[in-house]
């Protein structure tokens, strides 16, 4: 599978400006790729304030994503507001080339920044089927979390979309290695640049690790597209001359 990866700041509240900058980024990948993944929230950047911003299932971002992945003939995933039923998601997309969508609500939110109060978590992880690979996509706290990352559904990448601050850097890369090696999985981990609205300052550090914690694509701290390939063969090679993970503890996650 080859994947795209895509750093840069963002336009602070501003879904209309943020989907006219990446779709001129994307237009600007030439190569074919399977997957294009896009920061979390997007289309605003982590706001706490989602009343007048937050989108509809069958809102702009939304049609926007699917008009993407049927012209690019590649999935697309990143993360934005969603209200639903009353209440806001920081909800991962994930558009399949045919327009299809399936959804992942951020499980942990971050206290710190105040997510828990303005936001509703998710329960369930999603396992995607794309392209001969089993994804696992979760959103940037949910990386401290190794509990409910575990890989109990013998998936083959854990994939990362964040807003982490410059200020914790070191422990988005730690935890990326870490996730990486004690999931024998390929892990990525997409990340934003620049500074919001709240004085946070962002470094990036996009990068991708292999299944032994070795990296496939180094911490990246420039505004770019990011493209490398994953091969899944090697992966259960080392799978079956290592066997860590059938040694794994069994587990019941409660609420």
């Amino acid at each position: 599978m080859k994947v795209a990866l895509i750093q840069t700041s963002l336009f602070w509240e501003n879904p209309e400006e943020n989907r006219a900058h990446f779709e001129s980024i994307i237009d600007s990948i030439v190569e074919s790729v399977d997957l294009i993944v896009l920061p979390e929230m997007f289309t605003t950047g982590f706001t706490m304030n989602p009343t007048n911003i937050a989108e509809s299932m069958e809102g702009n971002t939304v049609i926007w994503l699917k008009s993407i992945a049927v012209r690019k003939s590649s999935a697309i995933t990143g993360s934005v507001i969603i209200k639903e039923n009353g209440s806001y998601f920081n909800r991962l997309l994930f558009v399949f080339p045919s327009g299809k969508v399936e959804t992942y609500d951020k499980r942990h939110l971050f206290t710190l920044a105040g997510e828990k109060n303005a936001y509703k978590a998710g329960k369930s992880k999603l396992i995607i089927n794309y392209k001969g690979f089993k994804m696992c996509p979760l959103i940037c706290y949910d990386l401290r979390f190794p509990v409910f990352s575990r890989n109990v559904e013998d998936y083959d990448i854990l994939l990362y979309v964040a807003n982490w601050p410059e200020t914790r850097i070191k422990a988005w890369d730690i935890l990326l290695r870490a996730r990486a090696i004690e999931n024998q999985c390929f892990t990525i981990g997409v990340n934003r640049i620049g500074e919001d609205n709240n004085q946070l300052s962002y470094n990036g550090h996009s990068q991708a690790i292999d299944f032994l914690g070795n990296y496939l694509l180094e911490p990246q701290e420039k505004e770019g597209v990011f493209i490398f390939e994953l091969d899944k063969n090697q992966m259960f090679s080392s799978r079956k001359s290592l066997g860590f993970l059938s040694d794994m503890d069994a587990f019941t996650l409660l609420e």
